[in-house]
């Protein structure tokens, strides 16, 4: 969700108004999500990195955070969307992290899912998983040799949800910077050169108008998807 500060400058705006603006597009696109009857939606609302902006720009995005678990949570309880956060937490106060367990407590059991992920980083993902394996390994519990793929990602973060169909990043901008670096291997990516408080339904849904004339292969080629099916000839 890139693009706030820029957004708020062009407006002659203190930065934290172009994330407050940010946060209240959060409804619209989750609005789009269940228009789509799309199920997973996953927002990378502060990075690992975030941490080195300036402190007052860091302390308004915690106390939005903050605020928008507070207020959106009976709403998203409501609504059938559960919520979900994922990163680090260690650097959240205690009364953060208590927010944070009622509302994916309270959220429990919804037909929608809305991850946030607040203090991650794909690769501090990756680093916990292994550590995660190396530890049962040292227990006897598990082998080196019998280690998958499936075994390591059922120790990410989003081992519970499938792998993003889509990846959109706003703003122009044309990389993941250390998003579900392991979770993105066969997604699209999206780069739409709107700001994230810009980034409407219209948007979305040329995103994923997009998004579906696209061939996906998994790493097969054209020909081979276009085979005809042998057992239904």
């Amino acid at each position: 969700m890139d693009g706030n500060n820029r957004w708020a400058r062009e407006r002659q705006l203190g930065g934290i108004s172009g994330h407050r603006h940010g946060v209240e597009n959060v409804r619209k696109v989750l609005s789009a999500c269940r228009r789509h009857n799309i199920q997973i939606l996953t927002l990378f609302a502060f990075s690992s990195e975030n941490w080195q902006r300036p402190p007052a720009e860091v302390r308004g995005l915690m106390s939005l955070f903050a605020t928008y678990i507070r207020s959106e949570s009976r709403k998203l309880k409501d609504e059938g969307v559960s919520l979900t956060v994922i990163g680090e937490r260690k650097r959240f106060s205690p009364g953060l992290c208590r927010r944070i367990e009622r509302a994916e407590k309270l959220t429990e059991g919804g037909d929608t899912n809305l991850v946030l992920a607040v203090d991650y980083g794909g690769r501090w993902d990756i680093t916990r998983g292994a550590r995660r394996l190396a530890q049962q390994v040292e227990q006897g519990s598990v082998r080196p040799q019998d280690i998958t793929e499936d075994m390591f990602e059922r120790e990410l973060c989003l081992a519970q949800f499938s792998p993003p169909d889509l990846c959109i990043r706003t703003a122009g901008e044309q990389r993941i910077s250390n998003f579900l670096l392991w979770q993105l291997a066969y997604t699209e990516l999206h780069f739409a050169p709107c700001y994230w408080p810009d980034f409407g339904e219209q948007a979305f849904d040329e995103a994923v108008a997009e998004y579906y004339r696209r061939q996906r292969r998994f790493g097969l080629s054209s020909s081979q998807l276009n085979l005809p099916n042998k057992e239904s000839a």
